[in-house]
Protein backbone atom coordinates (compact mmCIF):
# COMPACT_ATOMS: atom_id res chain seq x y z
CA UNK A 1 0.00 0.00 0.00
CA UNK A 2 1.62 3.08 -0.90
CA UNK A 3 0.66 6.84 0.50
CA UNK A 4 -1.63 7.78 -2.13
CA UNK A 5 -3.84 4.66 -1.07
CA UNK A 6 -3.37 5.57 2.74
CA UNK A 7 -4.62 9.29 1.87
CA UNK A 8 -7.12 7.78 -0.67
CA UNK A 9 -8.39 6.07 2.57
CA UNK A 10 -8.30 8.77 4.95
CA UNK A 11 -10.13 10.79 2.53
CA UNK A 12 -13.35 8.28 2.05
CA UNK A 13 -12.93 7.41 6.28
CA UNK A 14 -13.93 11.34 6.39
CA UNK A 15 -16.04 11.95 3.49
CA UNK A 16 -18.47 8.34 5.44
CA UNK A 17 -18.10 9.76 8.80
CA UNK A 18 -19.15 13.69 7.39
CA UNK A 19 -21.93 12.23 5.37
CA UNK A 20 -23.25 10.19 8.31
CA UNK A 21 -23.31 13.46 10.32
CA UNK A 22 -25.26 15.18 8.08
CA UNK A 23 -28.40 13.06 8.00
CA UNK A 24 -27.95 12.51 11.84
CA UNK A 25 -27.24 15.24 13.67
CA UNK A 26 -29.82 17.41 14.72
CA UNK A 27 -28.52 21.11 14.59
CA UNK A 28 -29.08 21.92 10.70
CA UNK A 29 -25.99 24.26 11.27
CA UNK A 30 -24.10 21.48 12.59
CA UNK A 31 -25.90 19.59 9.21
CA UNK A 32 -24.39 21.86 6.96
CA UNK A 33 -21.05 22.51 7.94
CA UNK A 34 -20.63 18.84 7.79
CA UNK A 35 -21.59 18.80 4.45
CA UNK A 36 -18.81 21.39 3.80
CA UNK A 37 -16.52 18.62 5.61
CA UNK A 38 -18.21 16.19 2.80
CA UNK A 39 -17.85 18.31 -0.09
CA UNK A 40 -13.41 19.68 0.72
CA UNK A 41 -13.01 15.63 1.46
CA UNK A 42 -14.61 14.95 -2.01
CA UNK A 43 -12.72 17.22 -3.57
CA UNK A 44 -9.60 16.11 -2.29
CA UNK A 45 -10.46 12.35 -3.99
CA UNK A 46 -11.05 14.15 -7.34
CA UNK A 47 -7.53 15.72 -6.78
CA UNK A 48 -6.08 12.61 -6.81
CA UNK A 49 -8.04 11.49 -9.56
CA UNK A 50 -6.50 13.91 -11.07
CA UNK A 51 -9.40 16.24 -11.84
CA UNK A 52 -8.02 19.53 -10.44
CA UNK A 53 -10.55 21.41 -12.51
CA UNK A 54 -13.88 19.61 -11.13
CA UNK A 55 -12.20 19.88 -7.53
CA UNK A 56 -12.06 23.40 -7.57
CA UNK A 57 -15.09 23.94 -9.39
CA UNK A 58 -16.96 21.51 -6.23
CA UNK A 59 -14.68 23.80 -3.87
CA UNK A 60 -15.10 27.61 -5.02
CA UNK A 61 -19.62 26.91 -6.18
CA UNK A 62 -20.26 24.29 -3.72
CA UNK A 63 -18.60 25.33 -0.54
CA UNK A 64 -17.95 29.07 -1.63
CA UNK A 65 -21.31 29.95 -2.60
CA UNK A 66 -24.04 27.53 -2.37
CA UNK A 67 -23.18 26.48 1.43
CA UNK A 68 -22.71 29.81 2.75
CA UNK A 69 -26.33 30.83 1.11
CA UNK A 70 -27.65 27.59 3.08
CA UNK A 71 -26.07 28.75 6.21
CA UNK A 72 -27.60 32.54 6.16
CA UNK A 73 -30.77 30.97 5.04
CA UNK A 74 -30.64 28.20 7.77
CA UNK A 75 -29.57 30.68 10.39
CA UNK A 76 -31.76 33.67 9.26
CA UNK A 77 -35.14 31.59 9.69
CA UNK A 78 -36.60 30.03 12.81
CA UNK A 79 -36.83 26.22 12.21
CA UNK A 80 -38.83 24.24 13.99
CA UNK A 81 -36.63 21.34 14.90
CA UNK A 82 -39.37 19.06 16.47
CA UNK A 83 -41.65 19.67 13.06
CA UNK A 84 -38.30 18.40 11.09
CA UNK A 85 -38.56 15.32 13.00
CA UNK A 86 -42.06 13.79 12.80
CA UNK A 87 -41.62 12.18 9.67
CA UNK A 88 -38.42 10.40 9.80
CA UNK A 89 -39.26 6.90 11.38
CA UNK A 90 -42.59 7.05 8.79
CA UNK A 91 -40.03 7.19 5.68
CA UNK A 92 -37.39 5.65 7.68
CA UNK A 93 -38.20 2.35 6.01
CA UNK A 94 -37.98 3.46 2.62
CA UNK A 95 -34.49 5.34 2.82
CA UNK A 96 -32.57 2.16 4.38
CA UNK A 97 -34.12 0.14 1.36
CA UNK A 98 -32.59 3.24 -0.46
CA UNK A 99 -29.16 3.14 1.12
CA UNK A 100 -29.14 -1.28 0.85
CA UNK A 101 -29.58 -0.85 -2.85
CA UNK A 102 -26.26 1.66 -2.50
CA UNK A 103 -24.41 -0.81 -0.75
CA UNK A 104 -25.20 -3.15 -2.79
CA UNK A 105 -24.06 -1.53 -5.83
CA UNK A 106 -20.80 -0.39 -4.17
CA UNK A 107 -19.96 -4.04 -3.41
CA UNK A 108 -20.81 -5.28 -6.26
CA UNK A 109 -18.23 -2.62 -7.77
CA UNK A 110 -16.08 -3.34 -5.52
CA UNK A 111 -16.12 -7.12 -5.68
CA UNK A 112 -16.19 -7.19 -9.51
CA UNK A 113 -14.38 -10.03 -9.96
CA UNK A 114 -16.11 -12.25 -7.74
CA UNK A 115 -19.59 -11.40 -9.86
CA UNK A 116 -17.99 -12.48 -13.08
CA UNK A 117 -17.47 -8.47 -14.44
CA UNK A 118 -14.97 -7.44 -16.23
CA UNK A 119 -11.82 -5.79 -14.10
CA UNK A 120 -11.82 -2.30 -14.03
CA UNK A 121 -8.98 -1.23 -16.07
CA UNK A 122 -6.26 0.62 -14.61
CA UNK A 123 -5.98 4.55 -15.24
CA UNK A 124 -2.89 5.36 -17.09
CA UNK A 125 -0.58 8.62 -16.27
CA UNK A 126 -1.22 11.59 -18.07
CA UNK A 127 1.41 13.15 -19.94
CA UNK A 128 2.81 16.58 -18.99
CA UNK A 129 0.93 19.06 -20.93
CA UNK A 130 -2.56 16.92 -20.58
CA UNK A 131 -5.58 19.53 -19.56
CA UNK A 132 -8.87 17.81 -17.80
CA UNK A 133 -10.57 21.00 -18.53
CA UNK A 134 -10.52 20.70 -21.92
CA UNK A 135 -10.80 16.89 -22.14
CA UNK A 136 -13.68 18.10 -19.98
CA UNK A 137 -14.96 20.06 -22.26
CA UNK A 138 -14.87 17.91 -25.11
CA UNK A 139 -16.52 15.46 -23.52
CA UNK A 140 -19.43 17.45 -22.38
CA UNK A 141 -20.10 19.04 -26.12
CA UNK A 142 -18.92 16.53 -28.02
CA UNK A 143 -20.63 12.73 -26.38
CA UNK A 144 -23.05 14.40 -23.39
CA UNK A 145 -24.13 17.54 -25.35
CA UNK A 146 -27.76 16.29 -25.26
CA UNK A 147 -27.58 15.11 -21.39
CA UNK A 148 -25.40 17.87 -20.72
CA UNK A 149 -28.16 20.67 -22.11
CA UNK A 150 -31.15 18.27 -20.65
CA UNK A 151 -29.25 18.91 -17.17
CA UNK A 152 -29.53 22.61 -18.05
CA UNK A 153 -32.72 22.58 -18.57
CA UNK A 154 -34.26 20.87 -15.60
CA UNK A 155 -31.78 23.67 -13.40
CA UNK A 156 -33.70 26.66 -15.33
CA UNK A 157 -37.04 24.82 -14.10
CA UNK A 158 -36.31 24.19 -11.12
CA UNK A 159 -34.70 27.93 -10.78
CA UNK A 160 -37.96 29.51 -12.31
CA UNK A 161 -39.73 27.31 -9.68
CA UNK A 162 -38.13 28.45 -6.99
CA UNK A 163 -38.43 32.28 -8.18
CA UNK A 164 -41.94 31.74 -8.35
CA UNK A 165 -42.74 30.08 -5.14
CA UNK A 166 -41.04 33.03 -3.93
CA UNK A 167 -42.77 35.41 -5.67
CA UNK A 168 -46.29 33.96 -4.35
CA UNK A 169 -49.11 36.26 -2.91
CA UNK A 170 -49.37 37.18 1.04
CA UNK A 171 -51.81 39.43 2.73
CA UNK A 172 -49.41 40.26 5.29
CA UNK A 173 -47.06 41.62 2.39
CA UNK A 174 -46.79 45.20 1.25
CA UNK A 175 -44.82 46.03 -1.46
CA UNK A 176 -45.09 49.53 -3.56
CA UNK A 177 -46.78 50.17 -7.18
CA UNK A 178 -45.06 51.77 -9.37
CA UNK A 179 -47.88 53.11 -11.60
CA UNK A 180 -49.72 54.83 -8.46
CA UNK A 181 -46.13 56.36 -7.23
CA UNK A 182 -46.28 58.03 -10.75
CA UNK A 183 -49.60 59.71 -10.35
CA UNK A 184 -48.92 61.30 -6.97
CA UNK A 185 -49.14 65.35 -6.81
CA UNK A 186 -48.04 67.26 -4.53
CA UNK A 187 -51.22 68.46 -3.40
CA UNK A 188 -52.27 65.22 -2.77
CA UNK A 189 -49.36 64.41 -0.45
CA UNK A 190 -48.32 68.32 1.26
CA UNK A 191 -50.83 70.24 2.86
CA UNK A 192 -49.88 73.84 3.46
CA UNK A 193 -51.26 75.72 6.55
CA UNK A 194 -51.33 79.37 6.66
CA UNK A 195 -51.27 80.46 10.57
CA UNK A 196 -51.66 84.17 11.75
CA UNK A 197 -48.14 85.15 13.70
CA UNK A 198 -48.18 85.76 17.43
CA UNK A 199 -46.50 88.36 18.88
CA UNK A 200 -45.14 88.37 21.69
CA UNK A 201 -46.40 90.69 25.02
Amino acid sequence: MNFQDVIFYIFSAILVASALGVITVRNPVYSALLLVLAFVTCAGLWLLLEAEFLAIALVLVYVGAVMVLFLFVVMMLDINLDRLREGFWKWFPFGALIALAMVIEISMVLMNKYFGLEEMPTPKPHEADYSNTRELGRLIYTEYAYAFELAAVLLLVAMVAAIALTLRHREDKKSPNPSEQVKVRKEDRIRIVTMPSEKKD
